[in-house]
């Protein structure tokens, strides 16, 4: 099997491909939904050398032309548990979208929630060779990290330099180019379980496709959701999912820690199953449409009326009050919000500069989760929409499409990360190092 560093490079210059030659798809497997956009470039736009960091596959704008969304099947927690429902899904995503947009694709980038992400904070330096800063010193220094041992059925999806340092510089986003002598970097290694990986490397095979990339669905959504004021002050992204809520923290425009929950709104739901014995997909709805999480005084005289399954309306009639339904839905909201302030904790996210918390995903959209959330976080908290993209239908710009809308932007201008540079080693196993976030104590 090809080494990590060897796939990610493959991957890499397939995405270059694909964007020359003008069309890409992008796929975000969820446990609810199975989303596919295929994006269409200007292949006469050309890369931007000078850019600068995360600029490296800049070929200008882009637009939505094909958008189709499924069920999601044989997806549990974010990971794929059976392969031919998946397959089937995303099968019938892929096909729709090019139905729309009238044209095939050969080349995806996919994200995914789940999989156990782990945050690592990596430290290196190196002297300058020539007296000002190449992209060859970028790699050496890049290689120069001392990599923690993860462990067995693990690998890095993300290995992305947050903060550069030359000299008396101790804050560059992007060094080359500049006059000095000894350039240091920390950068944030985001590793995941290897067997979730390589199922959707799998699932995307046999679809008849190729993985021109991949990326956390924390990291997507955040890119798409944070306006640039939080990400370059301090900002957390909570996306929470159908089986998944995913965790992200930026600073200077960088993600700089990652995590997930293994909690999200299908626990919801099937608490409400359970708790009203109402099969899931009329719990689904009565979440979507009655759901909350503060009861009123008002709530005790919402009367809800619920119909069976046997279309014998007189005989199959439930009534519910809102307040039975809030009572159900809160405290799941609760754990999945304690999780998720359990995380912050571990990232130090206290020591930012600026705390704001940005609430995005399906579940997210529930009446009161605003100020529910900021209670139990204690922080400024608002709920975000992604970004407008062109061409991209008003059905598809919610919170929900938060991930799939972060990954056309991340197809269009990624950022820069260890495998795009030259590297003379890739060292793997070295001791382990400081968490994620660490190096921000020491800067701030």
């Amino acid at each position: 099997m090809q080494s990590l560093y060897e796939t990610q490079k493959a991957m890499r210059q397939k995405r270059r491909a694909a964007l020359q030659r003008g069309v890409v798809a992008i796929l975000d497997v969820g446990t609810s939904k199975i989303v596919c956009m295929i994006l269409q470039f200007d292949p006469s736009v050309q890369m931007n050398a000078s850019a600068g960091m995360g600029a490296i596959a800049n070929h200008g704008s882009f637009r939505v032309i094909g958008v189709a969304k499924t069920r999601s099947r044989g997806v549990k927690l974010g990971e794929i548990s059976t392969m031919e429902e998946t397959e089937r899904a995303v099968r019938t995503a892929v096909q729709g979208a090019q139905k729309m947009a009238n044209v095939r694709v050969d080349h995806v980038i996919a994200c995914f929630s789940g999989a156990r992400p782990r945050s690592y904070g990596l430290a290196g330096e190196v002297e300058v060779e020539t007296g000002s800063v190449t992209d060859m010193d970028i790699g050496r220094v890049l290689a120069s990290c001392d990599t923690p041992y993860f462990g067995e059925g693990r690998e890095a999806i993300h290995a992305m330099p947050v903060n550069f340092a030359l000299d008396q510089n101790p804050s560059l986003s992007d060094p080359r180019g500049q006059i000095g002598h000894l350039l240091s970097v920390d950068m944030h290694l985001l590793t995941i379980d290897t067997r979730v990986l390589q199922n959707l490397m799998a699932c995307v095979k046999r679809c008849d496709m190729e993985l021109a990339g991949v990326v956390s669905s924390a990291y997507a959504s955040a890119i798409s959701s944070l306006v640039e004021d939080e990400q370059e002050l301090g900002a957390a992204c909570i996306d929470i999912g159908g089986g998944s809520t995913s965790v992200s923290v930026f600073l200077r425009k960088h993600m700089i820690f990652a995590d997930s929950v293994r909690i999200g709104g299908d626990h919801v739901t099937s608490d409400l199953s359970l708790g009203l014995q109402v099969p899931r997909n009329t719990a689904e709805r009565i979440k979507c449409i009655h759901g909350g999480v503060v009861a009123t005084s008002m709530d005790d005289r919402d009367m809800i009326d619920v119909d069976g399954q046997t279309g014998d309306w007189d005989h199959d009639r439930r009534q519910f009050t809102r307040s039975e339904i809030i009572g159900i839905i809160r405290p799941r909201v609760e754990e999945i919000l304690e999780e998720v302030h359990h995380k912050l904790q571990a990232a130090r996210f206290d020591t930012l500069p600026s705390q704001r918390i940005v609430l995005t995903g399906g579940a997210s959209q529930i009446p009161g989760m605003e100020g529910l959330a900021s209670r139990i976080l204690g922080q400024q908290v608002r709920l975000g929409r992604p970004l407008r993209v062109h061409g991209l239908p008003q059905a598809a710009t919610g919170p929900d499409y938060a991930a799939p809308v972060g990954l056309a932007l991340y197809a269009a201008h990624p950022q820069d990360e260890c495998w795009d540079f030259d590297s003379p080693a890739q060292r793997i196993g070295a001791k382990p190092m400081k968490r994620a976030m660490q190096w921000v104590k020491e800067n701030w």
